[in-house]
């Protein structure tokens, strides 16, 4: 079989398995709808959330961002697993025993009114179409190259599953569909990280052969190698960082504190019967998500290596199929500066924009270029997104090998977005149509307007999938950074602090998401050439401006806080109700008069 044959196969027998699931599954209340009537078991609901959070951007954005910025990659492995302790420490237990179904819910009867209510649904739409638009241009990226369709049929393709079992099933068939996806994702990413792994260092354990001997009788090890080879072309090394400590620091606290306020990861620990299962499903999640994030390094350094073997001062002409095919969906391209037909790989742009080449061909197959390129010698545009999705052909491994790739990278994104859409739909139906707006739904109509907004979430999402702002990691980034400046002050401060009132919590959560979109939304859209370290604020990357966004929340919702009323009591008392264990007393006051 051909590897679009074998492709097709894969992907096709995953979505019915998929859709079979959403059938079986099928949610006939919004109890089902919502938290999966509440009964999902804490491994199965660890497995899912692994997969409910494990996105494209950490399926196939990661590795690719490890590959091309080494050690200043790692930020993103620390940021996202050590976010999921925050999560598992700080909020998980307390929000499940609060019992409700959503984020907004949480927030609207901790602070006490719909005002607050429709701050965090504002707050939960922005975050999650953010993300949802990284989610629906892995697809698009997936199904253009290997299914060989346009990147709107793709995503067109990708939209209407996600519609039959997130639309169908609601959180109850996504439950089970994750839980399937996960095994998908995480076999389609260990199998041809094996195999390479083999291949450059004999040992078949990913993680160890990182650090291991390469086997071409060079008595390097991979990193040293792959140092060594950088260096020579003219690269920096990569096991040296090149990002400021502030900066790193800032984006590993953003994403950090973003992940513990993601709320389609959050709502997921609504789904288990009790408060302890909500902290062990936490603990298998984090399990299930280290198999991938522990062979992502490892990834990212053979894809590397194997694309500067496979590349460099290679003959045009001779360059393997794969190559072409990724130039053919525009995410690879090659411009001939010294006219000498062979693809010369270094340091800096190859051009400035894909406009300065017309897409036409001289006769050895070069673009043709439309002005000067750019005073340095590299000839090769590579887009990250592809570095896991092309590493088994670029290492030559089996056609099935290819195939499963595709189907878990397709996993991978189809399962966040799933995710995400339900819970913009339950913010609509639940949080804003019955409880701010006071609509007198049945709960069967209620479902009904769930599943419209679902639909209705999956149309837009379809068009950020196919007119996407950014490469996956950097828009799942974006999410992550407002995440961080919105919902998790108001939910840290809503558990932790009884004193905290409604005014300072919607001034706090208005104050950092406006501060943190108005920052990303000037340096990456409305004026991207200024996005260097000499303009940021503080030397402080978009990626990273969500922390102090957070800690702007927080400076504000204090200071509000102040100046208006306390709290009622009834909402005190619902803190402590939150924060002591189930089945311990509150101790009686010992002070005496």
């Amino acid at each position: 079989m051909t590897v679009q044959t074998l492709t097709y196969l894969f992907v096709g027998a995953s979505f019915a398995l998929y859709i079979g699931i959403a059938i079986w599954s099928r949610a006939s209340s919004t109890n089902d709808f919502y938290v999966a009537g509440g009964g999902v078991h804490p491994i199965a609901n660890g497995m899912a959330t692994a997969a409910d959070w494990m996105s494209a951007a950490s399926f196939i954005s990661m590795a690719g961002i490890i590959a091309f910025m080494g050690y200043d990659g790692t930020v993103y492995l620390m940021g996202w697993t050590g976010g999921y302790v925050l999560l598992a420490m700080l909020l998980a237990p307390y929000l499940r025993k609060f019992g409700e179904f959503t984020v907004p819910d949480f927030i609207g009867s901790r602070y006490y009114g719909n005002g607050a209510r429709a701050v965090a649904v504002l707050c939960l739409i922005l975050i999650s179409f953010t993300y949802v638009a990284g989610q629906m241009r892995g697809v698009g990226i997936v199904f253009s190259n290997f299914l060989g369709v346009e990147i709107t049929t793709g995503v067109i393709i990708g939209m209407a599953v996600v519609f039959v079992y997130a639309v169908l099933g609601g959180m109850k068939g996504i439950t089970y569909t994750q839980v399937a996806q996960y095994c998908v994702m995480i076999f389609a990413y260990l199998v041809p990280a094996i195999f390479i792994s083999l291949l450059i260092t004999d040992n078949p354990v990913p993680q160890l052969g990182l650090g291991d001997t390469v086997n071409d009788g060079s008595g390097q090890s991979v990193l040293d190698k792959l140092d060594n080879t950088l260096l020579g072309l003219g690269f920096a090394a990569y096991t040296e960082g090149a990002k400021d400590t502030i900066d790193v620091f800032a984006i590993t606290l953003a994403l950090m504190i973003g992940t513990a306020g993601l709320p389609h990861v959050i709502v997921r620990f609504f789904t288990v019967p009790k408060v302890s299962d909500a902290r062990i499903s936490a603990g298998w999640a984090l399990l299930f998500i280290a198999v991938l994030y522990t062979t992502a390094p490892a990834v990212g350094a053979f894809a590397r290596l194997n694309f500067i073997d496979t590349v460099h001062d290679q003959p045009y002409a001779r360059t393997a199929s794969w190559f072409r095919r990724w130039e053919d969906v525009g995410l690879i391209a090659w411009v001939d500066k010294n006219a000498d037909g062979r693809v010369q790989y270094g340091p800096g742009a190859p051009y400035e924009g894909k406009a300065q080449y017309t897409g036409e061909r001289t006769a050895d197959g070069a673009r043709a270029l439309t002005n000067t390129p750019t005073a340095n010698r590299n000839e090769v545009y590579v887009d990250r997104d592809i570095m896991v999705l092309a590493n088994p052909e670029i290492a030559r491994l089996p056609d099935w090998v290819i195939a499963l790739v595709a189907a878990g990278a397709l996993a991978a994104a189809l399962s966040t977005a799933a995710g995400l859409l339900l819970v913009i739909s339950t913010s609509v139906s639940h949080d804003l149509l019955k409880k701010t707006l006071a609509r007198p739904l049945t709960d069967r109509q209620e479902l009904l307007y769930a599943r419209l907004s679902a639909a209705t979430a999956i149309v837009i999402a379809g068009y950020l999938g196919i007119n996407p702002p950014g490469f996956v990691a950097e828009v799942v980034a974006f999410a992550f950074g407002l995440a961080a400046a919105s919902l998790f002050p108001a939910i840290l401060m809503g558990i932790f602090d009884r004193n905290m009132n409604r005014e300072g919590a919607i001034a706090g959560m208005l104050a950092g998401l406006v501060f943190t979109a108005a920052y990303i939304s000037w340096f990456k859209f409305i004026d991207p050439a200024s996005s260097n370290p000499q303009h940021w604020w503080l030397g402080i990357s978009p990626e990273g401006i969500g922390s102090v966004g957070a800690l702007l929340n927080f400076a504000v919702a204090y200071a509000v806080a102040r100046l208006a009323a306390p709290p009622p009591a009834s909402v005190a008392q619902l803190v402590e109700q939150i924060r002591i264990p189930a089945g311990v007393e509150k101790p009686h006051d010992t002070h005496h008069a």
